[in-house]
Formats: C-alpha cells, sequence, structure tokens
C-alpha cells in the first residue's frame, strides 16, 4: 500500500493517477430552493414587523394570512402567500429551522423541480383542511409545508430500504403531532394535519414511482396535478364554506 494524504490507496490505484476527490457538493443539488424559502420568509416577516403589527401581524401579513371569507372575497393568493408569514421569532424560527433541516435532505435527493412540487403540494394540503376546519380563524405560517416535508422524509427513507426511526424523524414528527393537538387553541390542526397528508402522498409519488420507467416525469406531474387541484378546492371552499 502507498501512502497518501488521506489513508492508504493500493498500488494499481495509484498507478492510474490522481485520485478522484468526492464532495458533499458533488453528490446531489445544492439546495439553493431551501435557501430561497428561508430567505423569503424571512423578508416577509421583516418587512410585516416593521409595517406595524395587529396581533401579532402587521399590514402584510393581514393580506397575506389564510381568511376563509377574504379567499371568497377574491384573495386568491392567501392559500399560498400564508406559508411566508409567521407571527413572532418563535413561530418562524421554529419553521426555518426545520425547513433548512428537511430541505437538505430532500432537495438534493428531488432536484429543485419536484422538491417545489412537493412544497407547494405539501403547503396547499395544509391551506385545504384549514379552509375545511377552520374557516373564520386567521392562519400563518410555514408549519403545514413543514410538516409535509417531514412525511415525504419518512417515505423517502423507506424507499430506499432505511429504517426511519433510525434517523428519528417519525420522533420527531410524532412529538409535534402531540404539541399540535395538546396546544391546539394556539395551533392550526387542519394546517399541520392536510401538511402532513398531501406530504405522504407527495412523497409517495416522487421517491415510490421512480422505480417505475419514467416515473420522475409521471410522478412530478401528478404532485403538480394534485398541487393544483388543492389550490382550486381552496378557493371553491373559499367561496363555499362548509
Amino acid at each position: 500500500m502507498n501512502q497518501a494524504s488521506v489513508g492508504f490507496h493500493c498500488p494499481e490505484c495509484s498507478r492510474t493517477g490522481r485520485q478522484k476527490v468526492v464532495t458533499a457538493r458533488s453528490l446531489g443539488t445544492t439546495p439553493y430552493v431551501t435557501a430561497g424559502l428561508i430567505a423569503a420568509n424571512v423578508v416577509v416577516f421583516l418587512v410585516d414587523m416593521f409595517s406595524g403589527t395587529v396581533n401579532g401581524l402587521g399590514e402584510l401579513g393581514l393580506d397575506w394570512a389564510l381568511f376563509g371569507p377574504a379567499v371568497g372575497d377574491g384573495d386568491w393568493w392567501r392559500p399560498i402567500t400564508v406559508g411566508f408569514v409567521h407571527s413572532g421569532l418563535i413561530h418562524i424560527g421554529f419553521n426555518m429551522l426545520l425547513l433548512y433541516q428537511l430541505g437538505t435532505l430532500l432537495e438534493p435527493a428531488l432536484g429543485r423541480v419536484r422538491f417545489v412540487a412537493l412544497y407547494v403540494m405539501a403547503l396547499l394540503g395544509g391551506s385545504f383542511l384549514v379552509l375545511v376546519m377552520s374557516y373564520d380563524t386567521v392562519t400563518v405560517g410555514a408549519s403545514g409545508a413543514v410538516f409535509g416535508l417531514m412525511g415525504a422524509a419518512v417515505v423517502a427513507f423507506r424507499s430506499r430500504g432505511i429504517d426511519p426511526f433510525s434517523t428519528g424523524i417519525p420522533q420527531l414528527l410524532g412529538l409535534n403531532l402531540l404539541i399540535t393537538f395538546v396546544a391546539a387553541r394556539y395551533i392550526s390542526v387542519g394546517g399541520h394535519i392536510g401538511g402532513l397528508i398531501a406530504g405522504l402522498v407527495g412523497g409517495w409519488l416522487l421517491f415510490e414511482l421512480e422505480r417505475v420507467p419514467q416515473g420522475k416525469i409521471l410522478g412530478t406531474v401528478l404532485c403538480v396535478a394534485g398541487a393544483a387541484a388543492l389550490f382550486a378546492g381552496c378557493l371553491y371552499l373559499g367561496a363555499n364554506p362548509l
């Protein structure tokens, strides 16, 4: 064996010349979308914080929060923009920490386009169930999308033959679900559960279908179609509350 700067090389490998160096960057897609989402959330939070607050929200937050009657009056953007508005430092800090951890895990595995499809589907899944369960309640936060990413991460590990419990993500998800129901008065149950369900479905479409021919394209198309259907459902519920 020939001594190298790190460890040893066998004689055959040494004779082939310079060895290939594999870095974390070369193993997958750099999570630019995750970084962009975090940056957008932080910018919106800062703008909202300095615009004067009412019950923790500024003018921008009040215009972007999810509120069923406002959606019914034509504010079609609220089911999406709700995921970029937060009501305090703890709220945005916790959501952005989880988004960073889950995004840097899932985005390199999926690629940017499929990750965006998953994120939007989870976000709209949360908005849809909020309008079903809490039509007259002002709701904000990216936690629905984050719950969806947790669900998709569990599916991702299972699809690759890894025990999800060895990663700690199911335990984290269970703890957050417990907190959701215990503090249901202050937390959007619909947003969390709706996002989780949409994330599980989206994760299955993106990770399980990639095993079949053209599965990546099919899974992405179905995920986009699911997001579009959820968005249409949000607009319908805004005009026709249950």
